[in-house]
């Protein structure tokens, strides 16, 4: 991550966490004592502090614990630590940040997002008649329009692609409007941007 971190400053959690995957080997998390396997590796939390290429790297997972019959809950682990990329040197790159709250962006949204797996982050996408597209309201009431990016391919009869909370419907599951890059950032880099209306509050 240090050395990516030059060529891309901005830290993507579902990268680390197959990063950290791969480097454990997923047959190995898979027999081990980590609920979940490979899939109970959770990164969300990790960011980049702006300006500074320093990361704060936070894996969150949780042991359950080998004795069945006492039915004793899986424990929470949160492991952490803070590193520079590969970046250049800068005095002030490890001094503590005024609010270390981390918040969730997409490369196009208008919003912050507190809660990483917000459904308004994690679209559900469906295929549907294109022909029933007039009477479809997403959860909002809205109602589905062409994808500016694929749509104009569609056929006039046949499946279209939409999420639930979308307002646009899609030609093709590869279109780039399905796919969302997200950034966990401090919430002082979300600065122009509104609160989520489902987890922002």
């Amino acid at each position: 991550m240090a050395v990516e971190l030059y060529e891309m400053p901005v830290l993507i959690p579902a990268k680390l966490e197959a990063d950290i995957i791969n480097s454990i080997g997923s047959s190995r998390l898979e027999r081990s004592l980590v609920a979940g396997g490979s899939g109970g590796i959770h990164c969300e939390k990790s960011y980049v502090i702006p300006g500074s290429g320093v990361m704060e790297l936070k894996v969150n997972y949780q042991i359950k614990l080998p004795f069945p019959i006492f039915a004793i809950p899986a424990l929470k682990y949160q492991e952490s630590m803070r590193i520079k990329g590969w970046t250049g040197y800068s005095r002030q790159s490890f001094a503590e940040t005024e609010d270390r709250t981390v918040v969730y962006i997409t490369e196009t949204g208008v919003v912050y997002h507190k809660d990483y797996h917000c459904t308004y982050l994690e679209p559900s996408v469906h295929m549907v008649p294109a022909g029933n597209l007039q009477a479809l309201r997403n959860e909002n009431g809205g109602k589905y329009h062409a994808c500016e990016l694929c749509a104009a391919k569609a056929a006039g009869s046949g499946g279209v692609y939409i999420t639930d909370y979308g307002n646009r419907y899609h030609s093709t599951l590869g279109c780039s409007g399905l796919k969302r890059k997200i950034y966990a950032v401090p919430i002082a880099d979300a600065k122009g941007k509104g609160a989520c209306s489902k987890c922002g509050k």
